[in-house]
């Protein structure tokens, strides 16, 4: 008696847009190791200050939204602030996220020892703390009221790029991706004095856009970095676009959906910068590298300041500019983000077949030697191509 195979179960692979895409393309070695190996990174400051300011920011509305004395601003970050701040530390604790030397004060009046801080005059408003106010005081009296949705789940599905039967994992793979605020707005009802919806307004190419809209309703679709603005002449400048475009994508194949017209990205370090991004911005700006340069006393600021000096105090008006960044939502743009999505995916499904196929994982992942990325790596020691030199292992 003939006895019937049982077929391979059917597997689809699922990529987020943060966790795996821009991981991948930051370098796909060590994306193998944190996202593959499930291997943690030993010094998350970017993770545990992107969690950090989304959990604060998201917790702010729903405060701002249930309690009528939060509706004035500016908040008071020892009254109104901290405790949100705390209650985030705290949860990012209980997923084993803690926060990094000298990013962030997690302790009361009551505490009794220094810990990692400056003295032990706690609370001290450190650098996450004086982003987290600066972003609720600019950015919250504005985003707040726009708000229709926060952190909205989306998955979709598109054919995998360069299928092979036979060979390929799957015929498709699934995308997924969080969106941190979809902002309704009406063209007749929009709130006035909005700073957001002033800025959309007035962009030349998002005019256009709202002008030729069959309806009176569009959304917006907004993104938190915690990181300063990025050269337009940087990787991750298109990067970030990709990401929102997507978002728009996925935000759109939603039967509840309205047209969207535009993504937009707040840059919180631009509020309150360290020496580090001052460094890069002196940088961008003698190179003519960024699309916000700074004129007048900012202009002379900034290129008089070097790091042996006290960061310049820059005007409110550059730093918001400089915090929001305004990306028209088309067609033709929508395309091409899932177009290059598709070559990273094809990427990554070649090295995770390579290694299937028997290649060690060094040469089946590719890297991409940045210096900032290869120096807070934790594995350069054992990488083939690290930046700017090879680094000699170290007791940990």
């Amino acid at each position: 008696m003939a006895l019937s195979v049982r077929p391979k179960p059917y597997f689809i692979p699922e990529y987020s847009l943060t966790g795996d895409l821009l991981a991948f393309l930051t370098c796909g070695l060590q994306y193998r190791y944190h996202n593959k190996g499930a291997l943690p990174p030993s010094t998350p400051v970017q993770l545990w200050f992107g969690e950090f300011i989304h959990g604060v920011l998201e917790e702010a509305y729903l405060r701002w939204g249930n309690n009528f004395q939060l509706r004035r601003f500016p908040w008071k970050w020892g009254s109104d602030i901290r405790d949100i701040e705390l209650e985030i530390d705290r949860r990012l604790r209980s997923k084993g996220l803690y926060p990094p030397p000298g990013l962030f004060c997690p302790y009361t009046t009551s505490t009794t020892s220094q810990g990692l801080c400056p003295n032990m005059n706690h609370p001290h408003k450190l650098i996450a703390s004086q982003r987290t106010e600066a972003a609720i005081n600019t950015w919250g009296q504005h985003l707040f009221p726009l708000i229709s949705e926060a952190e909205v789940r989306l998955k979709g599905s598109r054919p995998m790029p360069k299928y092979k039967k036979g060979i390929s994992r799957s015929n498709y793979y699934g995308i997924t991706g969080v969106i941190d605020v979809i902002s309704s707005v009406n063209l007749l009802m929009a709130p006035r004095g909005n700073l957001i919806v002033h800025n959309i307004h007035n962009h030349e190419e998002m005019q256009k856009i709202i002008n030729n809209l069959s309806s009176q309703d569009y959304e917006i679709i907004i993104d938190y970095k915690g990181m300063r603005r990025p050269s337009f002449s940087s990787a991750l400048w298109h990067h970030h676009e990709w990401q929102v475009l997507t978002y728009a994508w996925l935000r759109s194949q939603q039967p509840q959906s309205r047209p969207i017209v535009a993504g937009i990205i707040f840059y919180i370090n631009e509020l309150a910068s360290s020496n580090e991004d001052m460094e890069q911005l002196v940088t961008d700006v003698k190179n003519n590298q960024t699309d916000i340069m700074p004129s007048g006393q900012d202009l002379q600021s900034i290129l008089k300041w070097n790091s042996r000096k006290k960061l310049p105090s820059l005007t409110q008006p550059f730093k918001e500019q400089r915090s929001i960044r305004i990306i028209p939502v088309d067609n033709n743009s929508i395309q091409n983000s899932l177009n290059q999505f598709d070559n990273v995916v094809s990427n990554i499904e070649s090295a995770v077949l390579s290694e299937i196929g028997g290649s060690s994982i060094v040469h089946s992942w590719p890297t991409n030697p940045q210096q900032r990325n290869c120096t807070a790596c934790d594995f350069k020691t054992f990488c083939p191509n690290p930046a700017p030199h090879r680094y000699t292992p170290t007791v940990p």
